[in-house]
């Protein structure tokens, strides 16, 4: 007896088939249920549209220019006065690669929300701000412990209490986690996107304006510290030894005018003169040398600068994202016969695992 080897085959796929047209009939015979699925789902699409408040995008994207890694090796200047005007020292630990990293810390954000705005005719911190915006304000006034939490504008954060820091910490986490972006499409250009998002449009654009000015400062602040610290010693000492070689200068006056004709022969009152004569030739010479190593601290000190210049800033109005009306509905509908479909399929695998 032969066997043909495409039986089996085509028993399964007629089984299939079978199954298929039994379970779209199980479904059509449900259609009911998923028809009011679709209803509520479309009533809630257009409840969460309603009451969505829209989110506004605030960008903004600034170009860096950072040639301290060259700094002033091509010269090959060695300071006699031990400080390193070559400078430099500072590119390793942050560099335009990991900016965006530094946009995101929590200390850049915190010090930012401290940053004082102008709203509804107040001057009030960004963080305040997002707290009126949020509507804690009203919560904690009921509160006698929260009501007294106040962030003043360029407040001393050392002073903060451990409820202070705690509320900068969730505001910190909400931002961190949605409502802010900053990122470096090509590393090569250095230019870095800054995109912030809430439902308060002025919100929105005063913290990303805010952000990007501290950030360039502190990246500019700490780039050209070393730098800035070997001009202040040199123009210290240049100071310095200016005073000592006035003093001498007028120290050779003063000896002169006790010496005016005096006996040739009594040649050891003019010591003092000579004396005074070498401090002002020392000082001369080392004047002249810190002058130049100090002009040349301020051109170092150029050249360790970074230069930030933003391109695009944002512009009221802001863009606004919002789910629309139809596109509530749709979606709420479509979700919600996802849903039926799922538990309808389930439930009959179930029953026939009973079964």
């Amino acid at each position: 007896m032969e066997i043909n080897p495409n039986t089996d085959e085509e028993l399964s796929i007629k089984e299939i088939v079978i199954r298929g047209k039994g379970f779209w009939e199980y479904i059509v015979s449900r259609r009911k249920t998923v028809y009011k699925a679709m209803l509520v789902g479309a009533i809630l699409g257009l409840a969460y549209s309603s009451i969505k408040q829209p989110e506004y995008s605030a960008s903004l994207s600034f170009a860096l220019e950072d040639k301290s890694s060259g700094g002033m090796n091509s010269l090959s200047i060695d300071s006699p006065f031990g400080i390193d005007l070559v400078g430099g020292g500072n590119g390793g630990a942050f560099s335009s690669s990991n900016l965006p990293e530094l946009f995101m810390s929590r200390n850049m954000v915190e010090r930012t929300l401290l940053t004082p705005v102008l709203f509804e005719k107040k001057k009030i911190s960004l963080a305040e701000m997002y707290i009126q915006n949020k509507g804690w304000r009203k919560i904690w006034n009921e509160n006698p412990q929260l009501k007294s939490i106040q962030f003043l504008p360029n407040s001393n954060r050392s002073g903060f209490t451990r409820v202070n820091d705690s509320i900068l910490g969730i505001i910190y986490e909400d931002l961190s986690k949605t409502d802010l972006t900053v990122s470096q499409k090509d590393k090569k250009n250095g230019i870095i996107y800054i995109n912030a998002k809430s439902t308060n449009e002025l919100f929105a654009k005063y913290f990303t304006e805010a952000l990007a000015k501290q950030v360039s400062d502190f990246y500019i602040d700490y780039k050209s510290k070393k730098a800035r610290e070997n001009v202040s010693i040199l123009m210290k000492q240049t100071d310095s030894i200016r005073g000592e070689l006035n003093s001498a200068i007028t120290g050779v006056a003063v000896s002169v005018d006790n010496t005016f004709n005096l006996n040739p022969a009594l040649n050891i009152k003019r010591a003092s003169t000579s004396r005074r004569q070498v401090d002002v030739q020392a000082n001369t010479v080392i004047l002249t040398e810190l002058v130049k190593q100090t002009e040349l601290a301020k051109v170092a000190l150029r050249k360790e600068t970074p230069l930030i210049q933003v391109i695009d800033s944002p512009i009221l109005p802001l863009k606004k994202d919002k789910v629309g009306i139809m596109s509530g509905v749709i979606l709420g509908s479509l979700i919600a016969l996802f849903l039926s479909l799922l538990f309808i399929v389930l439930k009959n695998i179930f029953k026939q695992i009973l079964e």
